[in-house]
């Protein structure tokens, strides 16, 4: 099942602008929707692990606010709780925390009852890698897609965070929403529509198929689509937003129209969207798939996001040398 929503077509004047709008991290946008959710629907719950800002955004709506504190496996297992009572929880904690430290009750509580559950996480991959190796969720997609009834959605960027937010409140059983830390740039700059569980194409070509989910990843590979169409190399480029379920038919279609398939994540290149689209061609495809993404060890660095993707080989130069590569191009 798939649920579209579409963002507003026109703003009003007394409206902020589009950019105005979507400017800044995707947490900030999905805090503030998740308030004028609040305000309409008295069943909707913010669930906080104390990871700040929230407290002052429902401090007039105290009765729809907890927050337990640093402890995660209490903060789903109370979100649970909720869901089950007829509530509409959204427990918010750092990915990394949600899928290891709460992994338990994540799987036993949320997903093998199969309660709508909306856990929004921040800090995913390596955006929180100025903490140090503790606090890197490079892990989080394999783990979280090994569940049943969790949903998993990685949006590219701010408009496409509050339209999964949106989205999410309809949808049948556990969401699992991935974010980032900082401010990233805008993939979207109109409306569309969003479905989730359904790829979109931001470019189009039949020489060799991108495929990235988060906003660094698919800015890449939106870069190097560009530098690979100044050699004459088409490529297409979809946004998998949602890990789970993931758009097999995408897939598929691009294992049958184009020459081989990159995969790029912000993620180790085990278990998350290269492994995934792995199995899908795998099991129905016969075309290359590299993958583009950290590699199979812990990071032992410190640094900004971007620094530590460059560390691992994810940058939009390794993606176009692979998609070259597949092409059958030699530079």
């Amino acid at each position: 099942m798939t649920e579209t929503v579409t963002a507003p077509e026109e703003t009003p004047a007394n409206e902020p602008s589009w950019e105005e709008r979507y400017d800044g991290p995707t947490r900030d946008i999905c805090r503030r929707t998740l308030v004028e959710l609040a305000r309409r629907d008295p069943r909707i719950m913010c669930v906080d692990s104390d990871v700040g800002g929230l407290e002052t955004l429902f401090a007039d709506l105290p009765e729809q606010y907890v927050n337990v504190g640093i402890a995660e496996a209490n903060l789903i297992g109370m979100a649970a709780g909720m869901a089950a009572s007829g509530l509409m929880p959204f427990a918010h904690t750092l990915s990394g925390f949600a899928a290891a430290r709460a992994c338990e009750q994540v799987k036993v509580d949320v997903a093998g009852n199969n309660l709508p559950v909306r856990i929004v996480a921040t800090h995913g991959g390596l955006s929180a890698g100025h903490y140090g190796p503790t606090h890197h969720a490079a892990d989080d997609l394999g783990i979280l897609r090994l569940m049943p009834n969790l949903t998993v959605l990685v949006p590219a960027d701010t408009v496409e965070a509050e339209q999964a937010l949106l989205a999410s409140v309809d949808h049948p059983g556990p969401v699992f929403i991935r974010l980032g830390r900082s401010a990233t740039p805008l993939v979207y700059r109109e409306p569309y529509e969003y479905r989730i569980g359904r790829a979109v194409t931001l470019a189009d070509g039949d020489d060799v198929t991108l495929i990235a989910t988060g906003p660094h990843p698919v800015g890449m590979a939106l870069r190097a689509a560009e530098a690979l169409a100044a050699e004459g190399i088409r490529a297409r480029v979809l946004n998998m937003h949602t890990i789970k379920p993931l758009d097999e038919e995408a897939v598929l279609r691009a294992a049958a129209e184009t020459g081989g398939i990159v995969t790029v994540e912000d993620h180790l290149v085990v278990g998350g969207l290269g492994s995934a689209v792995c199995e899908v061609v795998a099991a129905r495809g016969d075309v290359p798939v590299r993958r583009i993404g950290v590699p199979d060890r812990f990071t032992d660095r410190v640094g900004g996001e971007l620094d530590l993707l460059e560390h691992a080989g994810v940058t939009p130069e390794n993606i176009a040398a692979e998609a070259r590569s597949l092409a059958g191009v030699t530079v």
